[in-house]
């Protein structure tokens, strides 16, 4: 999922009030009472997406608005304001191991540059058509990466994040999949999962291809079936059928502006767009494989050139009659990234009316939501079903 740094530094309460709330509300610990209605697990470690409460909040990287992402520490922090799914992105290393990374180029989610002895690693390269200069994973093995430790991707918008520079290694999946088992028998229920390949087709030219050794680790911790607290998701919709042929976990294509193409339809030189993708055919095709779809928020409502929101589109009412599940992509609390009718002030990294952010996209039928902020979420969710 794609971002944007902007704005100048500015400074924020390290929680906000949200968790204040949270508190006052009694939505304290590992699960918001109201949201978490219709939520299943007994501790046998499987789940189902029907156990899943309307709206599913969705911890972006973890708990990333506070802590560095796809960190040990960002999934806990998740876990802890209540999250009911924890989102991992995997890429390589030279040697084979998944890691969790956003992106494979880790210039600037590590110290990398702090390290003299991978100087002559920085390189350049072309990745789905886009040119990059950095370092990237696949030029480590496992165990030159576990000598780096993580930092904060977007310093300018969330300054208070640096404190926790350096506490982390990059963790491993099979690292997240252990964690995820111990959080389960601690608290009596499955932790669930939300797992995202990232440029499968890029990787599998170069002989890491994703799918095989994710299917491996899935069906080794027993979270290969229809039933697992897992979900799958990828950008390209090749991934996703591979994936389906190799384990049964339940399976999300993520979908980005309406003129991009996935990269493997790029190389494949399907013609179709994700504007093709989201009308009732291209909505079928995808049923027929996937349980789900993750778009981003502007598919939901779009913006006008003001950038603020104008009318819902029909791609809720259109996903539901294929049966298909909606989990778009992200909301956070910062003025900058929200829709310019609930920034507040001028100060783009300070917290703008994300509540009636919620409002709006709830209002539209979502089945859940990616945030950086998921204490915020729930207890806008915890609004929304209230009413």
């Amino acid at each position: 999922m794609t971002e944007r740094v902007t704005g100048t530094p500015g400074r924020r309460t390290l929680l906000g009030a949200a968790v204040l709330g949270t508190a006052a509300l009694g939505l304290t610990g590992t699960a918001a009472q109201a949201a978490e209605r219709g939520r299943g697990g007994s501790g046998s470690g499987h789940g189902s997406l029907r156990d899943l409460p309307v709206p599913t909040v969705i911890g972006h990287r973890g708990a990333s608005g506070y802590r560095p992402e796809h960190t040990l520490g960002s999934y806990q922090l998740a876990l802890d304001l209540g999250a009911h799914i924890v989102e991992q992105d995997l890429v390589p290393t030279k040697d084979g191991h998944l890691v969790c990374r956003h992106e494979n180029d880790i210039t600037g989610t590590t110290d990398v540059a702090d390290h003299p002895e991978f100087a002559g690693r920085r390189t350049t390269k072309t990745i789905d058509g886009v040119s990059y200069t950095g370092w990237f994973t696949e030029d480590f093995t496992l165990a030159e990466l576990k000598t780096l430790r993580a930092t904060e991707r977007i310093p300018g918008n969330r300054p208070d994040n640096i404190l926790y520079d350096g506490r982390w290694t990059v963790p491993t999946f099979e690292e997240v999949l252990r964690w995820a088992d111990k959080e389960g028998r601690k608290r009596g229920k499955p932790v669930w999962l939300y797992v995202e390949t990232k440029h499968p087709t890029y990787f599998r030219s170069l002989g890491l291809g994703l799918e095989e050794p994710l299917a491996r680790l899935l069906r080794r911790y027993g979270r290969d079936r229809r039933t697992s607290p897992l979900i799958l998701q990828s950008f390209e919709p090749g991934s996703i059928q591979r994936l389906a042929r190799l384990v049964d976990t339940p399976r999300v294509v993520l979908l980005s502006g309406p003129t991009s193409r996935p990269w493997d339809f790029v190389e494949a030189g399907d013609p179709r767009t994700v504007a093709d993708l989201i009308k009732p055919a291209g909505l079928k095709w995808i049923a027929s494989y996937a349980q789900g779809i993750g778009p981003t928020l502007d598919l939901i409502i779009p913006k006008d050139a003001s950038g603020r929101l104008t009318r819902p589109t029909t791609l809720v009412k259109d996903a539901h009659a294929r049966g298909l599940r909606l989990h778009p992509y992200t909301l956070r609390n910062e003025n900058s990234f929200l829709p310019a009718d609930f920034r507040r002030g001028t100060d783009p990294n300070a917290y703008g009316d994300v509540f009636g952010a919620y409002a709006a996209y709830f209002a539209t039928g979502i089945d859940g939501i990616f945030t950086d902020h998921p204490d915020t979420a729930l207890l806008a969710a915890a609004d929304f079903n209230g009413r």
